[in-house]
């Protein structure tokens, strides 16, 4: 639920911030604390009125926040217009002096809180290097003030290090040794890499421990562009950020945009454009802006987080950036190392990063910020994202791509005009609607590939992605709030600030949105009708709180190219597959997302690579061939990294368990492919790998032909089909439980099929005993036949085509979980 009380609590923080600054003269930062205590009242006014609440929930009555929030907007604009007409203030930038002090306080703090944690070793290294850094700044400044500082620092450090020489670190529990390395560490604890976000999202993983062939599926997903990510531990939330000289990021520099290299004048720290650097001074959507870099889709996921952030209270964005502090919250680091986590391919991976960020001669960020120009946040994590991505030269990206690595929420993707996608604009609309409001669900929008002319019309971007603030049905209208990631350049028809015919004096008290205060502000927010959007707009992509589910399982796999044929229109035996077993007591939901591991540029570039999901409901046994089953949902095969396919269970799935067959295929495999399935339920159940009966040591190949005498044709033709060419499988054992694979393989202009007689059985009542089966429907190219529990003894094998006289190589391949062999019988 929305924490009003937050709300009410921040704005009344902002508001204060701004009146406080706005008389020193702060001009600036008095407009952004402003601007935030007017969002933040407006999210509070929301609320009592969506929720229908009485006033008393509230400190302030409604009135009086609609007076401060137009007096607040008021003042901000004001400040606005007279910081136009004045010079550019100089900013007061710290010397070196004051920022060796900086480090050598983060350090001592950073000491603190690993003695706090009783991580000794970790806590003296740290007191050491303090020390060694303040008497190093000491012999090289001649401040009195600065001196006195660093002095206190150092003094506060050794007398806590000897301290702990005297107590703890000469103890037999505390011996002076080098720490092992990280992974020794993770092997010997037998730790298992972070997966769901348990801070945030309360589901249930019965997944035993990864398989080592998972690991190593994770372990190559580390690579990415050519650089290692390796997988989030515990023991990374170890990771140290204090050092006596600034950080910088081994791996060097990322690669600028080209729009970035035009202005490009050096890579700078926040300290040396700032004056106060902050990571975080008011999390806010409205700040938010992107510059420069075609990663529209990135800025939008962090805008809709941030929105999700604050109205909940929930650390969703924030919670992913370190160091952090006793309260997680992120913190700015004076020596310039830090970390985020991502969900990517997979599992949550660490990216290291240093803070030098790319400006001009005019010490101008050419990078995406907020409108604070102490503020750090946004700058970080995009630059975090684009070193993963391989630089700030992104190729570009979808928001589902996007929300899913920074919050590891379920991605999908709902295309509004798509001929193959069924659209029901007012289903849609009511779902969206009613989990938005819930904290269930992150939107952002996308236009298709629109003409300059129609930019100009509409005020819409082409290929852009948008950020989905609010979501409002106020008698017959259906109303939504976007931001252009860019922060300015808006939607120009109905509801838009310049429109005088559809904003009614309803709307707009409803709404708390005067359009004429707006016409002068060009921020990038804006409302558009519904049916606008839907006109104008291309895709909806929406990112779904795994909250929603109570149970959740994975599996880590690959698939080798050279498994199965090049295509998959005629036999899926060879794909991976897996038996999702069910067993609800109501009606339950179920979302399978197979997600493909990328690890190059040119995946994002020009992927070429296309997945999809089938799903049969056939007691979950192995598919073989596409067509004779038809799935659940048709599967359409996607260049994304995601795809997803949503179950719902009926009244019959309550009479007692039911097992459904997973597929994973691929258009024209010709690479080896990494992959996660992820199943989330709202009831419990099980997700395996698909039986494999068949031991790889005994499998023959025998090549084979129709030709002349022996081209028979199946039953149909008695007095021919005994011509057909005849083989001799043997399972020389006593065993019942014999699994035994026939596949034949032809060319595709071809119907095939073949009988398989036993003409002696070593034991007699096995279960699969036989005397005679076939193939089944003589098919194109391919046919395969499984025999479970059969006994060991003889079999003869004829393969036919249906047709006599057709003449035609063939390959007949039997896969056994017993020792057998396979010979012709001339």
């Amino acid at each position: 639920m929305v924490d009003i009380a937050k709300l009410e609590s921040d704005a009344r923080q902002h508001a204060s911030k701004a009146v406080d600054l706005d008389s020193k003269g702060k001009s600036e930062d008095a407009v952004f604390f402003y601007v935030e205590a007017a969002q933040a009242l407006i999210s509070v006014r929301e609320q009592l009125m969506s929720n229908r609440q009485q006033s008393k929930s509230s400190s302030i009555d409604l009135n009086e926040i609609v007076r401060l929030i137009h007096g607040y907007i008021k003042r901000a604009e004001e400040i606005k217009a007279s910081l136009k007409s004045k010079p550019t203030p100089s900013v007061h930038l710290k010397n070196t002096s004051e920022k060796g002090v900086e480090r050598a306080r983060y350090l001592l703090t950073q000491a603190l809180d690993e003695d706090e944690r009783k991580h000794y070793e970790a806590a003296f290294k740290l007191y050491e290097e303090a020390i060694k850094l303040c008497l190093s700044e000491k012999k090289t400044n001649d401040n009195a003030k600065i001196k006195d500082q660093l002095e206190k620092i150092a003094y506060q450090a050794l007398e806590r290090a000897e301290e702990l020489k005297r107590t703890e670190l000469n103890t037999s529990s505390h011996v002076r040794l080098p720490s092992p390395p990280r992974e020794e560490v993770i092997l010997n604890e037998q730790q298992q890499p972070l997966d769901i976000d348990q801070q945030n999202i309360n589901i249930i993983d019965n997944r035993a421990k990864l398989s080592s062939h998972e690991l190593d599926v994770l372990r190559r997903g580390s690579k990415i562009n050519g650089r290692d990510y390796v997988p989030f531990f515990n023991i990374d939330l170890r990771e140290r950020f204090a050092y006596q000289t600034p950080f910088n990021d081994p791996h060097g520099p990322l690669k600028l945009a080209p729009k970035q290299q035009t202005h490009f004048s050096r890579w700078a720290r926040p300290d040396e454009i700032m004056s106060e650097p902050k990571m975080i001074m008011a999390l806010s959507y409205f700040s938010i802006k992107q510059d420069l870099i075609s990663d529209c889709s990135f800025v939008a996921s962090l805008a809709v987080s941030v929105q999700y952030e604050k109205k909940f209270n929930k650390r969703l964005i924030t919670s992913i950036i370190y160091p952090q502090n006793k309260q997680g919250e992120p913190i700015y680091n004076p020596c310039g190392k830090y970390m985020v986590r991502f969900h990517l391919n997979g599992v949550w991976r660490k990216v290291i990063i240093d803070d030098t960020l790319p400006v001009d001669r005019s010490d101008r960020l050419l990078c995406s910020s907020t409108t604070n120009k102490n503020e750090i946040w946004v700058s970080l994590l995009e630059k975090a994202y684009m070193k993963v991505m391989g630089g700030y030269d992104f190729p570009g990206s979808n928001s589902t791509v996007d929300l899913h690595a920074l919050t590891g929420w379920i991605p999908e993707l709902v295309s509004i005009h798509h001929a193959e996608a069924a659209f029901d604009k007012d289903k849609e609309f009511d779902r969206m609607f009613e989990r938005f409001h819930a904290g269930q669900v992150l939107i952002t929008v996308a236009t298709p590939n629109i003409s300059k002319e129609e930019e100009e019309r509409s005020g819409l971007v082409s290929s852009h992605a948008y950020a989905l603030l609010d979501m409002r049905k106020i008698n017959e209208h259906k109303l939504v709030m976007l931001k252009n990631p860019w922060s300015h350049l808006e939607w120009k028809g109905n509801f838009s600030d310049f429109d005088t015919r559809n904003w009614t004096p309803e709307l707009i008290k409803a709404l708390n949105y005067d359009p004429k205060l707006q016409v002068d502000v060009d921020n990038g927010v804006f409302w558009i009708d519904y049916n606008s959007l839907c006109h104008h707009f291309e895709n909806f992509y929406l990112n779904w709180s795994p909250s929603l589910f109570s149970y959740t399982s994975c599996i880590h796999n690959s698939w080798p190219a050279r498994q199965g044929p090049v295509k998959d229109l005629y036999n899926l035996g060879d794909n991976p597959q897996y038996v999702l077993r069910v067993n609800p007591k109501t009606r339950a939901s179920i979302w399978i997302l197979l997600t493909r591991h990328i690890t190059e540029r040119q995946d994002f570039a020009v992927n070429r690579i296309f997945i999809t999901l089938f799903v049969y409901k056939n007691g979950g046994n192995r598919v073989y061939y596409p067509n004779e089953i038809k799935p659940i949902q048709d599967g359409v095969k996607t260049n994304s990294a995601h795809y997803l396919v949503k179950l719902v269970t009926d009244d019959a799935d309550l009479q007692g368990q039911s097992l459904y067959t997973l597929v994973v295929s691929q258009y024209e495999k010709n690479v080896d492919i990494y992959y996660s399935l992820r199943v989330y339920s709202t009831c419990e159940f099980s997700l395996t790998a698909m039986p494999d009966y068949y031991n790889p040591r005994y499998q023959q190949e025998i090549t084979g032909e129709w030709k002349g005498k022996t081209a028979g044709g199946c039953q149909n033709n008695p007095s021919t089909f005994k011509n057909n060419p005849l083989y001799r499988l043997e399972l020389n054992n006593r065993d019942v439980n014999n699994h035994v694979k026939i596949e034949l393989r032809a060319p595709k202009q071809f119907q095939v099929g073949f009988e398989v007689i036993c003409t002696e059985t070593k034991v007699s009542n096995a279960v699969g005993e036989f005397h005679k089966t076939e193939s089944g429907s003589y098919r194109s190219g391919f046919c395969v036949l499984t025999l479970g529990n059969i006994p060991g003894g003889t079999y003869t094998i004829r393969p036919a085509t249906f047709e006599p006289n057709r003449e035609s190589p063939f390959f007949l391949h039997v896969a056994s979980s017993h020792q057998c062999t396979l010979k012709q019988v001339e």
